[in-house]
Protein backbone atom coordinates (compact mmCIF):
# COMPACT_ATOMS: atom_id res chain seq x y z
CA UNK A 1 0.00 0.00 0.00
CA UNK A 2 1.32 3.41 -0.96
CA UNK A 3 1.53 5.91 1.84
CA UNK A 4 -0.24 9.23 1.48
CA UNK A 5 2.04 11.99 0.35
CA UNK A 6 1.20 14.22 3.30
CA UNK A 7 1.50 11.48 5.94
CA UNK A 8 4.42 11.64 8.33
CA UNK A 9 6.38 8.58 9.31
CA UNK A 10 6.43 7.95 13.06
CA UNK A 11 9.45 9.30 14.89
CA UNK A 12 11.78 6.49 15.92
CA UNK A 13 12.04 5.89 19.63
CA UNK A 14 15.31 6.80 21.26
CA UNK A 15 16.76 5.48 24.47
CA UNK A 16 15.19 8.37 26.36
CA UNK A 17 11.57 7.72 25.28
CA UNK A 18 11.16 3.95 25.00
CA UNK A 19 8.39 2.38 27.11
CA UNK A 20 11.00 0.72 29.31
CA UNK A 21 12.81 4.00 29.99
CA UNK A 22 9.53 5.77 30.76
CA UNK A 23 8.58 3.04 33.20
CA UNK A 24 12.00 3.28 34.83
CA UNK A 25 11.63 7.04 35.23
CA UNK A 26 8.20 6.65 36.81
CA UNK A 27 9.53 4.02 39.18
CA UNK A 28 12.45 6.26 40.08
CA UNK A 29 10.18 9.21 40.80
CA UNK A 30 7.83 7.03 42.82
CA UNK A 31 10.69 5.58 44.85
CA UNK A 32 12.16 9.01 45.52
CA UNK A 33 8.75 10.33 46.55
CA UNK A 34 8.26 7.45 48.98
CA UNK A 35 11.71 7.93 50.53
CA UNK A 36 11.20 11.67 50.87
CA UNK A 37 7.75 11.17 52.36
CA UNK A 38 9.08 8.70 54.94
CA UNK A 39 11.91 11.07 55.91
CA UNK A 40 9.51 14.00 56.36
CA UNK A 41 7.10 11.83 58.34
CA UNK A 42 9.84 10.62 60.69
CA UNK A 43 11.92 13.78 61.07
CA UNK A 44 9.25 16.41 60.55
CA UNK A 45 8.69 19.26 58.13
CA UNK A 46 10.04 22.01 60.37
CA UNK A 47 13.56 21.14 59.19
CA UNK A 48 12.55 22.08 55.64
CA UNK A 49 11.59 25.59 56.72
CA UNK A 50 14.79 25.90 58.75
CA UNK A 51 16.90 24.87 55.78
CA UNK A 52 15.28 27.35 53.40
CA UNK A 53 15.07 30.29 55.82
CA UNK A 54 18.70 29.96 56.85
CA UNK A 55 19.89 30.92 53.37
CA UNK A 56 20.83 34.47 52.44
CA UNK A 57 21.96 36.23 49.30
CA UNK A 58 25.65 35.89 50.13
CA UNK A 59 25.37 32.12 50.54
CA UNK A 60 23.42 31.73 47.32
CA UNK A 61 25.90 33.94 45.48
CA UNK A 62 28.78 31.86 46.75
CA UNK A 63 26.97 28.77 45.52
CA UNK A 64 26.61 30.28 42.05
CA UNK A 65 30.33 31.06 41.94
CA UNK A 66 31.30 27.58 43.09
CA UNK A 67 28.97 26.07 40.53
CA UNK A 68 30.65 28.04 37.74
CA UNK A 69 34.04 26.54 38.61
CA UNK A 70 32.56 23.07 39.07
CA UNK A 71 30.72 23.23 35.75
CA UNK A 72 33.84 24.36 33.90
CA UNK A 73 35.88 21.44 35.21
CA UNK A 74 33.04 19.00 34.55
CA UNK A 75 32.91 20.23 30.96
CA UNK A 76 36.69 19.86 30.69
CA UNK A 77 36.44 16.27 31.92
CA UNK A 78 33.71 15.60 29.36
CA UNK A 79 35.80 17.16 26.58
CA UNK A 80 38.83 15.03 27.52
CA UNK A 81 36.77 11.82 27.48
CA UNK A 82 34.91 12.74 24.29
CA UNK A 83 38.10 13.64 22.44
CA UNK A 84 39.66 10.33 23.46
CA UNK A 85 36.62 8.44 22.19
CA UNK A 86 36.75 10.21 18.83
CA UNK A 87 33.92 12.73 19.24
CA UNK A 88 35.62 16.11 19.81
CA UNK A 89 33.91 18.70 21.99
CA UNK A 90 34.87 22.32 22.55
CA UNK A 91 35.02 23.60 26.10
CA UNK A 92 32.52 26.49 25.64
CA UNK A 93 29.96 24.13 24.11
CA UNK A 94 30.58 21.68 26.92
CA UNK A 95 30.04 24.33 29.60
CA UNK A 96 26.72 25.43 28.10
CA UNK A 97 25.56 21.83 27.70
CA UNK A 98 26.56 20.99 31.28
CA UNK A 99 24.62 23.97 32.64
CA UNK A 100 21.55 22.90 30.68
CA UNK A 101 21.92 19.30 31.84
CA UNK A 102 22.29 20.36 35.49
CA UNK A 103 19.10 22.37 35.33
CA UNK A 104 17.16 19.50 33.76
CA UNK A 105 18.61 16.98 36.20
CA UNK A 106 17.43 19.13 39.11
CA UNK A 107 13.95 19.74 37.76
CA UNK A 108 13.00 16.39 36.19
CA UNK A 109 12.56 12.98 37.86
CA UNK A 110 15.44 10.53 37.85
CA UNK A 111 18.26 13.04 37.91
CA UNK A 112 19.86 11.86 34.65
CA UNK A 113 17.62 13.12 31.85
CA UNK A 114 19.75 16.20 31.34
CA UNK A 115 22.86 14.08 30.89
CA UNK A 116 21.06 11.82 28.43
CA UNK A 117 20.00 14.89 26.51
CA UNK A 118 23.48 16.41 26.29
CA UNK A 119 24.93 13.07 25.21
CA UNK A 120 22.34 12.64 22.48
CA UNK A 121 22.70 16.25 21.30
CA UNK A 122 26.47 15.95 21.12
CA UNK A 123 26.13 12.67 19.28
CA UNK A 124 23.81 14.20 16.70
CA UNK A 125 26.23 17.10 16.23
CA UNK A 126 29.08 14.69 15.39
CA UNK A 127 26.85 12.21 13.52
CA UNK A 128 27.44 9.43 16.07
CA UNK A 129 24.76 9.36 18.77
CA UNK A 130 26.00 6.11 20.26
CA UNK A 131 29.50 7.41 20.79
CA UNK A 132 28.17 10.71 22.15
CA UNK A 133 26.08 8.88 24.73
CA UNK A 134 29.03 6.68 25.65
CA UNK A 135 31.21 9.73 26.21
CA UNK A 136 28.73 11.15 28.71
CA UNK A 137 28.29 7.75 30.38
CA UNK A 138 32.05 7.36 30.81
CA UNK A 139 32.45 10.94 32.02
CA UNK A 140 29.77 10.49 34.65
CA UNK A 141 31.13 7.08 35.62
CA UNK A 142 34.61 8.50 36.15
CA UNK A 143 33.19 11.12 38.48
CA UNK A 144 31.23 8.53 40.45
CA UNK A 145 34.29 6.29 40.75
CA UNK A 146 36.31 9.16 42.22
CA UNK A 147 33.43 9.98 44.58
CA UNK A 148 33.17 6.35 45.71
CA UNK A 149 36.93 6.08 46.19
CA UNK A 150 37.01 9.29 48.24
CA UNK A 151 34.10 8.02 50.38
CA UNK A 152 35.83 4.70 51.01
CA UNK A 153 39.05 6.46 52.01
CA UNK A 154 37.18 8.83 54.33
CA UNK A 155 35.36 5.98 56.03
CA UNK A 156 38.52 3.88 56.24
CA UNK A 157 40.47 6.51 58.16
CA UNK A 158 37.64 7.33 60.56
CA UNK A 159 38.25 6.32 64.17
CA UNK A 160 36.08 3.25 64.89
CA UNK A 161 34.81 4.72 68.17
CA UNK A 162 34.00 8.14 66.81
CA UNK A 163 31.03 7.29 64.60
CA UNK A 164 29.08 4.05 64.34
CA UNK A 165 29.86 3.50 60.66
CA UNK A 166 30.45 -0.09 59.50
CA UNK A 167 33.91 -1.41 60.44
CA UNK A 168 36.82 -0.53 58.21
CA UNK A 169 37.35 -3.98 56.57
CA UNK A 170 34.00 -3.74 54.79
CA UNK A 171 35.57 -1.91 51.88
CA UNK A 172 37.82 -4.89 51.17
CA UNK A 173 34.77 -7.12 50.83
CA UNK A 174 33.13 -4.56 48.56
CA UNK A 175 36.22 -4.36 46.33
CA UNK A 176 36.37 -8.15 46.16
CA UNK A 177 32.71 -8.27 45.15
CA UNK A 178 33.26 -5.70 42.41
CA UNK A 179 36.27 -7.55 41.03
CA UNK A 180 34.43 -10.85 41.21
CA UNK A 181 31.48 -9.37 39.40
CA UNK A 182 33.78 -8.06 36.69
CA UNK A 183 35.31 -11.49 36.19
CA UNK A 184 31.88 -13.12 35.99
CA UNK A 185 30.71 -10.47 33.51
CA UNK A 186 33.80 -11.01 31.36
CA UNK A 187 33.28 -14.78 31.32
CA UNK A 188 29.61 -14.33 30.51
CA UNK A 189 30.44 -11.96 27.66
CA UNK A 190 32.72 -14.56 26.10
CA UNK A 191 29.86 -17.04 26.00
CA UNK A 192 27.19 -14.55 24.99
CA UNK A 193 25.74 -13.76 21.60
CA UNK A 194 27.09 -11.43 18.95
CA UNK A 195 25.44 -8.26 20.22
CA UNK A 196 26.62 -8.74 23.79
CA UNK A 197 30.09 -9.61 22.54
CA UNK A 198 30.20 -6.42 20.49
CA UNK A 199 29.10 -4.38 23.50
CA UNK A 200 31.79 -6.00 25.63
CA UNK A 201 34.40 -5.29 22.96
CA UNK A 202 33.30 -1.65 22.74
CA UNK A 203 33.46 -1.34 26.52
CA UNK A 204 36.96 -2.80 26.56
CA UNK A 205 38.14 -0.51 23.75
CA UNK A 206 36.78 2.57 25.52
CA UNK A 207 38.32 1.53 28.82
CA UNK A 208 41.74 0.99 27.22
CA UNK A 209 41.53 4.42 25.60
CA UNK A 210 40.66 6.15 28.87
CA UNK A 211 43.29 4.50 31.07
CA UNK A 212 46.12 6.13 29.12
CA UNK A 213 48.24 7.94 31.75
CA UNK A 214 47.74 11.45 30.37
CA UNK A 215 43.99 11.03 29.93
CA UNK A 216 43.51 9.32 33.29
CA UNK A 217 45.46 12.05 35.07
CA UNK A 218 43.36 14.81 33.50
CA UNK A 219 40.12 13.00 34.32
CA UNK A 220 41.13 12.40 37.95
CA UNK A 221 42.22 16.01 38.46
CA UNK A 222 39.00 17.32 36.95
CA UNK A 223 36.95 14.88 39.02
CA UNK A 224 38.64 15.94 42.25
CA UNK A 225 37.92 19.61 41.52
CA UNK A 226 34.30 18.76 40.69
CA UNK A 227 34.02 16.78 43.90
CA UNK A 228 35.42 19.68 45.91
CA UNK A 229 32.92 21.93 44.16
CA UNK A 230 30.10 19.70 45.44
CA UNK A 231 31.48 19.44 48.97
CA UNK A 232 31.86 23.20 49.40
CA UNK A 233 28.12 24.03 49.05
CA UNK A 234 27.35 21.29 51.56
CA UNK A 235 29.77 22.93 54.00
CA UNK A 236 28.09 26.29 53.32
CA UNK A 237 24.70 24.76 54.03
CA UNK A 238 25.94 23.22 57.28
CA UNK A 239 27.40 26.56 58.38
CA UNK A 240 24.26 28.60 57.78
CA UNK A 241 22.02 25.97 59.38
CA UNK A 242 24.23 25.96 62.47
CA UNK A 243 25.74 22.48 62.49
CA UNK A 244 28.36 21.91 65.19
CA UNK A 245 30.24 19.14 63.39
CA UNK A 246 33.98 19.54 62.88
CA UNK A 247 35.43 19.78 59.39
CA UNK A 248 36.67 16.20 59.07
CA UNK A 249 33.38 14.68 60.19
CA UNK A 250 31.43 17.03 57.94
CA UNK A 251 33.50 16.00 54.91
CA UNK A 252 32.90 12.35 55.74
CA UNK A 253 29.15 12.84 56.04
CA UNK A 254 28.91 14.98 52.92
CA UNK A 255 30.72 12.30 50.87
CA UNK A 256 28.24 9.68 52.03
CA UNK A 257 25.30 11.98 51.29
CA UNK A 258 26.61 12.77 47.80
CA UNK A 259 27.19 9.10 47.06
CA UNK A 260 23.68 8.14 48.13
CA UNK A 261 22.22 11.15 46.32
CA UNK A 262 23.78 9.95 43.07
CA UNK A 263 21.45 6.95 43.02
CA UNK A 264 18.88 7.27 40.19
CA UNK A 265 16.03 6.90 42.67
CA UNK A 266 14.92 10.43 43.36
CA UNK A 267 12.61 13.26 42.43
CA UNK A 268 14.81 15.85 40.74
CA UNK A 269 17.59 15.00 43.17
CA UNK A 270 15.41 14.91 46.29
CA UNK A 271 14.69 11.80 48.35
CA UNK A 272 17.58 9.47 49.24
CA UNK A 273 19.89 12.44 49.76
CA UNK A 274 17.68 13.79 52.54
CA UNK A 275 17.37 10.37 54.14
CA UNK A 276 21.13 9.85 54.05
CA UNK A 277 21.76 13.29 55.55
CA UNK A 278 19.31 12.74 58.41
CA UNK A 279 20.72 9.30 59.14
CA UNK A 280 24.35 10.39 58.89
CA UNK A 281 23.86 13.32 61.26
CA UNK A 282 22.04 11.04 63.69
CA UNK A 283 24.92 8.54 63.52
CA UNK A 284 27.32 11.39 64.31
CA UNK A 285 25.38 12.26 67.46
CA UNK A 286 23.47 15.19 65.96
CA UNK A 287 19.76 15.79 65.66
CA UNK A 288 18.49 14.17 62.42
CA UNK A 289 16.44 17.29 61.76
CA UNK A 290 19.72 19.20 61.45
CA UNK A 291 20.85 16.79 58.75
CA UNK A 292 17.56 17.22 56.91
CA UNK A 293 17.81 21.02 57.17
CA UNK A 294 21.38 20.94 55.83
CA UNK A 295 20.31 18.74 52.92
CA UNK A 296 17.40 21.04 52.09
CA UNK A 297 19.69 24.08 52.21
CA UNK A 298 22.23 22.27 50.02
CA UNK A 299 19.56 21.31 47.50
CA UNK A 300 18.32 24.89 47.35
CA UNK A 301 21.84 26.25 46.86
CA UNK A 302 22.53 23.85 43.99
CA UNK A 303 19.15 24.55 42.39
CA UNK A 304 19.76 28.30 42.39
CA UNK A 305 23.30 27.73 41.10
CA UNK A 306 21.87 25.76 38.16
CA UNK A 307 19.58 28.63 37.16
CA UNK A 308 21.89 29.69 34.26
CA UNK A 309 20.96 26.36 32.69
CA UNK A 310 17.39 27.60 32.35
CA UNK A 311 18.62 30.53 30.27
CA UNK A 312 20.72 28.20 28.11
CA UNK A 313 17.70 25.95 27.64
CA UNK A 314 15.44 28.88 26.73
CA UNK A 315 17.93 30.21 24.17
CA UNK A 316 18.19 26.76 22.63
CA UNK A 317 14.43 26.42 22.38
CA UNK A 318 14.09 29.83 20.71
CA UNK A 319 16.85 29.06 18.22
CA UNK A 320 15.31 25.69 17.39
CA UNK A 321 11.91 27.31 16.89
CA UNK A 322 13.36 29.98 14.60
CA UNK A 323 15.33 27.38 12.68
CA UNK A 324 12.19 25.32 12.14
CA UNK A 325 10.11 28.34 11.16
CA UNK A 326 12.63 29.75 8.66
CA UNK A 327 12.40 26.93 6.07
CA UNK A 328 8.62 27.06 6.19
CA UNK A 329 8.58 30.81 5.56
CA UNK A 330 11.11 30.52 2.73
CA UNK A 331 9.44 27.53 1.12
CA UNK A 332 5.82 28.69 1.47
CA UNK A 333 4.17 29.44 -1.90
CA UNK A 334 3.41 33.10 -2.37
CA UNK A 335 -0.21 33.96 -3.28
CA UNK A 336 -0.71 35.65 -6.67
CA UNK A 337 -0.87 39.44 -6.40
CA UNK A 338 -4.32 40.94 -6.43
CA UNK A 339 -5.42 43.69 -8.77
CA UNK A 340 -4.64 46.38 -6.23
CA UNK A 341 -1.10 45.10 -5.68
CA UNK A 342 -0.55 44.85 -9.47
CA UNK A 343 -1.79 48.37 -9.95
CA UNK A 344 0.43 49.69 -7.20
CA UNK A 345 3.49 47.99 -8.68
CA UNK A 346 2.56 49.21 -12.17
CA UNK A 347 2.01 52.76 -10.94
CA UNK A 348 5.35 52.77 -9.17
CA UNK A 349 7.10 51.58 -12.29
CA UNK A 350 5.42 54.08 -14.50
CA UNK A 351 6.23 56.93 -12.14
Amino acid sequence: MTAHRGARSPRPLTREDTPTSRTRRRASALGGTVVLGVVLAVVGTDAVRVGVRSLDAATLGAGVGLAAVTTAFAAWRWAVVARRLGVPLTLPAGVLACYRAQFLNMTLPGGILGDLGRGAAHGRAVADVGRGLRAVAWERTCGQVVLAAATVCALAVTEPTATPWPPTPWWAAAATAVLGGGVVAALAARRAGGRTRRMARTFADDARALVAPRVACQVVVASLVVLAGHLAPFALAARVVGSRLDGARLVEISLVVLLVGALPLNVAGWGPREGAAAGAFAAAGQDPSTGLAVSVAYGTITLVAAAPGAAVLAVGVVRAWRGAAAPRSRGAPQPPPGPRASALRGGATDG
